[in-house]
């Protein structure tokens, strides 16, 4: 009981962060992306093609969460100026804290979108409200049809699928439809791309999902 109380107490605080997080994106007229997904995925890679369809055609910024290094933000900087590594030295994920300080190193002045690249991990940053307006959940079609299944609370709470490295398809046994079915079973509302960062495949659907919505 004593453990439930803790953790309760920590996410309300999160939540209370969260929603000064919130007022700030909405303030500014940003619109927000949490992007999670299990490590290896594919999400860096389709936030740098991402950013190369945008081609600078607004502003963009990007907080990058990872465990250790900087190679993430790294790889980001050579799309956009706007960035910021979160380390979290072992931390599974990130909390709206965290944003809350990287915010002090951007200027969300004239803002458009900021994506928050969220550390490899399906379980914990499924509960953490960031200020976000939208979690996408990024699964590769390598990682196998059942995930949605064992994950179920990160794609109940998604807005979309990214189902991506569906070029690797010809070689791998996956059934997609399948796979769709079992996370639309957990979430009837999500919206589904499937995605190649090899040859581009749904990436500039997914932009325009992104462009309907900036503020």
């Amino acid at each position: 009981m004593s453990v439930m109380t803790i953790e309760r107490k920590i996410l309300e605080k999160n939540d209370e962060i969260a929603r000064r997080n919130r007022a700030i994106f909405i303030f500014h007229k940003t619109f927000v992306i949490n992007l999670v997904s299990s490590p290896g995925s594919g999400k860096t890679s389709i936030l740098e093609r991402t950013l190369e369809r945008f081609n600078g055609s607004f502003k963009v910024g990007v907080i990058e969460g990872d465990v250790q290094t900087d190679f993430d933000a790294q790889r980001i900087a050579k799309h956009t100026p706007w960035v910021v590594q979160i380390v979290t030295n072992g931390g599974c994920h990130l909390e709206a804290n965290l944003v809350e300080d990287a915010l002090s190193k951007l200027d969300l002045s004239g803002m458009k979108a900021l994506v928050i690249e969220n550390v490899g991990n399906l379980v914990c940053p499924a509960n953490y409200d960031l200020g976000e307006a939208h979690k996408v959940v990024v699964l590769s079609v390598t990682e196998g049809e059942d995930k949605p299944l064992k994950y179920p609370a990160m794609f109940r709470r998604a807005s979309v699928l990214l189902l991506n490295k569906v070029d690797l398809l010809p070689h791998l046994r996956c059934n997609v439809e399948l796979m769709k079915n079992n996370a639309l079973s957990i979430n009837p509302s999500l919206e589904i791309f499937e995605t190649s960062c090899v040859t581009g495949k749904g990436i500039d659907a997914w932009c325009e999902w992104i462009r309907a919505r900036l503020m």
